[in-house]
C-alpha cells in the first residue's frame, strides 16, 4: 500500500468516525433538554456520551495528523535523514504524536477519558 493511499484511508477513517456519532449527538440533545427530568441516571448518561464524543474527536484528530505525516513522508526522498522525519513528527498537533516520549503510551496512562483502543 502506498503512503498516499494510507493517508487517504486514514482520512476516510476519521470521516467515518465522525459520521457514526451523529445519532449519539442527537440523543445527547434530547437528554440535555431542560424540560426532561434530570435524575441521576440521565445526568450519568449525558456525561458518558460527552466523554465518548470527546474520545471520537481525539481519534479523528489523530487520524488527520497521521494522514498529514504520511503525505509528507511520501514526498521525501528515500535518502532523507532521520532528522527530517523527526521534523515532520514535531510539526503535528497532538502531543502524543508530536512528543517522542508520549508516543504510543496513551493506553497506559490514567487520564479519565474513555479508552477506545
Amino acid at each position: 500500500m502506498s503512503l498516499q493511499k494510507l493517508a487517504k484511508e486514514l482520512d476516510e477513517t476519521a470521516r467515518q468516525s465522525a459520521a457514526m456519532l451523529e445519532g449519539i449527538t442527537d440523543a445527547l440533545e434530547i437528554l440535555a433538554d431542560s424540560k426532561l427530568n434530570k435524575d441521576a441516571a440521565v445526568r450519568d448518561a449525558v456525561a458518558m456520551i460527552i466523554t465518548a464524543l470527546q474520545g471520537q474527536d481525539r481519534i479523528e484528530q489523530r487520524c488527520h495528523n497521521l494522514a498529514l505525516a504520511t503525505r509528507q513522508f511520501a514526498i521525501l526522498p528515500p535518502s532523507s535523514p532521520d532528522s527530517v522525519y523527526d521534523e515532520v513528527w514535531a510539526s503535528l498537533t497532538l502531543d502524543e504524536l508530536r512528543v517522542p516520549a508520549l508516543s504510543g503510551i496513551a493506553a497506559h496512562q490514567a487520564h479519565g477519558d474513555v479508552d477506545l483502543f
